[in-house]
């Protein structure tokens, strides 16, 4: 197992779950193979499945390398930024909350949702849960709650970027189906209640400041107010990271490392 999930609980603030990283080097081996495209591989790894992975070539290797190369004097925001959301995708599917994820993103900087989940009711025709992730790689965890992950879940709220919403949503439902060709993408669409689904699931590095169970509530402090309503739409991870910066680009190493293994160069 890559990472432990425990779960959290702010009574009526919100609710989730506190990662661990267990196991660094099988991380980066999936990890690598995200950032290789792979990312089916993995989501079969995380659904049980005994399969060998995919080989990969020199030059699917070396774009990787150099998506995760910092060039002399560039800042490691986007990098870690990116990192994080693949070990956020990967939790995801360690503790499945939805029946529908979306792929991760493969580009640094990618402007669009960090990653999201849908659930549909038993007949599989409404879509009764859209599930946002916001994924912060960052030192100054209750700065960038309050200040950037708050006001975007309050425009989300008022129902800006719905447009986006749709679309995205849209796009995860072509692949069920594809699966089951009788499933009615428009129906299921034009049945989704868009104000009642919104949920939000936010996922954070913490140091020591935000460590235990009362300064990690005080972390999420305005989560309700943000997302009012049952506290199921509120959802906060978290992961102990006291040297993130650090750590990310050791783990950037150990990812590149899988990289050449995989591709065998």
């Amino acid at each position: 197992m890559t990472l432990t999930l425990v779960p959290t609980n702010h009574g009526q603030l919100c609710h989730g779950w506190a990662w661990t990283i267990e196991d660094e080097d099988l991380l980066a081996e999936r990890v690598a193979r995200i950032v290789l495209g792979q990312y089916r591989h993995v989501a079969k790894i995380l659904s049980g499945a005994a399969v060998p992975g995919p080989a990969a070539t020199a030059q699917q290797a070396n774009a990787a390398i150099k998506q995760l190369t910092l060039t002399e004097g560039q800042d490691p925001w986007h990098r870690d930024g990116w990192l994080f959301q693949a070990i956020s995708w990967i939790a995801a599917h360690e503790q499945p909350s939805a029946s529908l994820t979306r792929i991760p993103h493969i580009r640094k900087a990618d402007k669009g949702f960090d990653g999201m989940q849908l659930e549909l009711n038993a007949a599989g025709t409404v879509v009764t849960a859209v599930i946002v992730f916001e994924d912060k790689a960052t030192d100054n965890a209750r700065d960038t709650i309050r200040d950037d992950v708050w006001p975007g879940i309050i425009a989300l709220e008022k129902g800006e970027r719905l447009n986006e919403l749709t679309q995205e949503v849209s796009g995860m439902l072509d692949a069920r189906a594809a699966a089951d060709p009788e499933f009615d993408i428009d129906t299921a669409i034009a049945n989704t209640l868009w104000h009642e689904v919104r949920r939000y699931r936010v996922s954070i590095t913490i140091g020591d400041t935000h460590s235990t169970a009362d300064t990690r509530a005080n972390l999420f402090k305005g989560f309700d107010e943000s997302a009012p309503g049952d506290v199921v739409r509120r959802r906060a991870d978290t992961v102990y990271l006291p040297e993130m910066r650090s750590w990310m680009t050791s783990f950037a190493a150990r990812v590149i490392a899988q990289i050449k293994i995989i591709a065998n160069v």
